[in-house]
C-alpha cells in the first residue's frame, strides 16, 4: 500500500519533539480528526466469552472455537477474519492448556511478527508512520526494563517456538522495546480494559499535558477528536498519561515510561498542581459510608450517559462540561 496521509493533517518535524503530526484545516471540538485501525491487536483473557475476539463486540451468545474452545465470535466471518492471527494461539493453547500464559505484550509481539510476514506493503494503520519507524530507546533502558525485555523473549519462544519462525534476537529486543512505548491499551465506553494493540498512526502525536486531541475507541479501530479547538498549522498532541496527578508526579511517569520531560505549558506554570494535589489528600483519606454511595451512583449515572450516549462528539461535550 503506498502512504497517501491522512486528509487534514500532516506529519512534520515538531521543533525539539522528533516527528510530530499537525492539522492542515480548522478542528472544532468534537471533531473526528482521524481515524486508525489497529495494526495488530489482543483481547485480554479475561474478557473471552464476553467480546468477540475479532471485532470486540460485547454480546450475549458468542460462539466458541470449536478446536481450542477458548475464543470467541459474533459469527462465522468474524471466527474467519481472525483465523490468520488466531490459528498461532489456537495451537499453541491446545498443546499448553492450562499452563498457556504469556502476558499480553507477548502475544501482541506474536500477532505482529505473523502480521510482518503476511503484509509486506504498508497497512492503512501507517498511512504517515510505519510500525518499523518506532522508537524503542534501547539504549536508555535500565536492568529492570532490559530483564523484563529478556523475560518476555524468554516467554515469546517457550510459548511460540512450535508454531511461529522467529526473527533474530536483536530484532525481537527493538520490537518490544517499540511496542512497549508505543503500545495502547484498548477501553470500552466504560472504561475497562478490553486489551492491547498498536495503531502507528496515533502513535505519531507528541505528548503534551493540556493535550487538544483524545483517542476513544470503537471496536478495534482508534478515533482521534479534538478536544479544543485546532487551527491550520498547529501541532495535534495527545497525553501519554493520566492528567490527574501534579506536574511533578506526571514527569516522573513520563520519564520512567517515555524518556522525556514534558515542557508545555501546563508543566511549566504549573497552575493546576494546587487543585490536583488538593484532589489526591482528599482521596488518600478513607471516604465516609455516604461519600462512597454517593460515588457510585456519580458513577453509574455517568456511566448510563455514556451508554444513552449517540455518538462520540456528544460523549466529548458530556466529558468536557465536568473538567
Amino acid at each position: 500500500m503506498k502512504s497517501e496521509g491522512i486528509e487534514g493533517t500532516d506529519r512534520f518535524l515538531s521543533p525539539g519533539k522528533g516527528r510530530g503530526l499537525k492539522a492542515l484545516k480548522h478542528f472544532k471540538v468534537g471533531d473526528l480528526v482521524f481515524s486508525c485501525p489497529a495494526y495488530a491487536y489482543v483481547l485480554t483473557v479475561n474478557e473471552r466469552g464476553a467480546h468477540c475476539e475479532f471485532c470486540f463486540t460485547r454480546q450475549e451468545g458468542l460462539s466458541k472455537c470449536g478446536k481450542c474452545k477458548q475464543a470467541y465470535y459474533c459469527n462465522v466471518d468474524c471466527q474467519k477474519g481472525d483465523w490468520p492471527m488466531h490459528k498461532l494461539e489456537c495451537s499453541a493453547m491446545c498443546a499448553y492448556g492450562e499452563n498457556w500464559c504469556p502476558s499480553e505484550t507477548v502475544r501482541l509481539v506474536a500477532r505482529i511478527i505473523v502480521k510482518q510476514k503476511l503484509q509486506k506493503d504498508r497497512t492503512p494503520s501507517e498511512r504517515l508512520l510505519a510500525l518499523s519507524e518506532f522508537e524503542s530507546h534501547l539504549d536508555k533502558l535500565d536492568n529492570e526494563k532490559n530483564e523484563m525485555n529478556e523475560a518476555d523473549i524468554a516467554a515469546l519462544h517457550h510459548f511460540y517456538s512450535r508454531h511461529l519462525d522467529f526473527p533474530d534476537k536483536a530484532t525481537l529486543n527493538e520490537l518490544f522495546a517499540g511496542v512497549n512505548n508505543n503500545g495502547f491499551t484498548i477501553e470500552d465506553e466504560e472504561l475497562s480494559h478490553l486489551g492491547s494493540a498498536v495503531f502507528p498512526d496515533v502513535a505519531l502525536m507528541n505528548h503534551s499535558c493540556s493535550p487538544n486531541v483524545i483517542v476513544t475507541y470503537k471496536g478495534t479501530t482508534a478515533e482521534v477528536r479534538a478536544v479544543q479547538d485546532i487551527s491550520p498549522g498547529e501541532e495535534i498532541f495527545n497525553s501519554y498519561i493520566d492528567l490527574l496527578y501534579p506536574t511533578e508526579d506526571r514527569n516522573e511517569r513520563l520519564i520512567d515510561s517515555y524518556f522525556f520531560e514534558c515542557d508545555c505549558k501546563e508543566c511549566t506554570t504549573k497552575s493546576k498542581d494546587k487543585a490536583k494535589m488538593e484532589l489526591q489528600k482528599n482521596l488518600s483519606s478513607p471516604p465516609e459510608p455516604e461519600e462512597i454511595r454517593q460515588m457510585v451512583r456519580y458513577a453509574k449515572n455517568v456511566i448510563e450517559e455514556f451508554r444513552k450516549a449517540k455518538h462520540y462528539k456528544n460523549i466529548l461535550s458530556c466529558s468536557l462540561a465536568f473538567l
